[in-house]
């Protein structure tokens, strides 16, 4: 009998404190996915270093005994220079004079790319008023650009995810999480072919040194906003309509990133992940709801109404691919 309540006491207990189970489960699991990470990225790269290591000092030991005249302070000094303004994105090769990195279209593409943080780190601020121009204007086109693209997505999810399945659910008489999983699945497929696929392919067609794999390594890295720097187009010496090809990239990650987006939000709203993600949420506290409501003197009949509305128009929210129109407009469009 002692067995059997301590049994329960141990379940009341984790079902009172379930959510805080969930969470600590969840930074465990992180932390182990980044471990998991490390050893695998550490193990497959780590021998092609040390061979690259090796190439160089072999490279590096030929030369000096081919260039006898040449010490080998010189010569540090000369390659440190180099690489120095090579992380500026400023190249010493002669096929590479002919590119600037702060034309227009190239600056055009590097503040998208800031803006989108993104960040690809090829091409950086020379001058010190560039550094500062570029924290005063990343401070106020971050938020910006979050402003825009949560505008932009809010208004497309509208037309693109939540008509759809409200049309085939009332039209047809279909199961509303079964059409938004479908739909769901759907945008996504049509999302990975339009922007990751194909771009790939053209990539791989447009330079010369990417194949398919590298080509689309850099449409997910960069519509992922990870943005490594180590894949960035346009930038070869014999690139043709190079003004030209710079804009239509900066067109193509802005699209992308607001692609991405919708999918996600379409993802993020159906049934299952909504119950999946308050499993780690805090639930609210019913006394503090209760106190909140006294201070503000809610009990008056205005205030009463007031509250009902938004009781009633945060169920819809929680619904997942409500449409926030009036039933009359659902009626109007359900008949035409």
């Amino acid at each position: 009998m002692l067995q059997s309540l301590a049994g329960s006491s141990c379940v009341r207990l984790v079902e009172r404190h379930r959510s805080a189970w969930c969470f600590g489960l969840l930074v465990l699991g992180y932390l182990l996915y980044l471990v998991f990470g490390a050893v695998v990225f550490s193990s497959v790269e780590l021998p092609y270093e040390d061979l690259l290591r090796q190439e160089l000092r072999r490279l590096k030991r030929r030369f000096l005994e081919e260039h006898q005249c040449l010490a080998e302070p010189q010569l540090e000094r000369f390659l440190g220079r180099v690489l120095e303004a090579s992380n500026y994105g400023v190249s010493v090769l002669g096929n590479a004079s002919g590119s600037w990195n702060w034309d227009f279209t190239s600056a055009l593409f590097f503040a998208s790319t800031v803006l989108s943080t993104t960040g690809y780190g090829h091409t950086v601020p020379l001058s010190d008023g560039g550094k500062a121009f570029c924290i005063i204007y990343s401070v106020i086109g971050i938020p910006f650009t979050l402003l825009f693209l949560t505008a932009v997505v809010q208004r497309v999810t509208v037309h693109v995810t939540r008509r759809p399945v409200l049309y085939f659910h009332i039209r047809w008489g279909f199961s509303k999480q079964l059409v938004a999983i479908v739909h769901a699945v759907l945008l996504g497929f049509v999302t990975v072919s339009c922007f990751f696929f194909i771009p790939a392919a053209v990539f791989s067609v447009l330079e010369e040194d990417w194949n398919f794999l590298e080509s689309f390594y850099f449409c997910f890295i960069s519509l992922s906003t990870i943005g490594l720097g180590d894949y960035v187009p346009g930038e070869g010496y014999n690139q043709k309509f190079r003004e030209l090809y710079k804009i239509g990239i900066t067109c193509y990650l802005l699209l992308g990133l607001i692609a991405m987006l919708v999918v996600l939000e379409t993802f993020c709203e159906l049934h299952e992940l909504k119950k999946f993600r308050k499993m780690f949420y805090v639930k609210k506290d019913k006394d503090e709801d209760q106190v909140h409501i006294v201070e503000h003197d809610q009990l008056s009949f205005s205030s009463i109404a007031d509250q009902a509305a938004g009781l009633k128009e945060d169920q819809k929210q929680n619904e997942p691919f409500v449409a926030t129109s009036s039933p009359a407009d659902a009626d109007g469009s359900v008949n035409h």
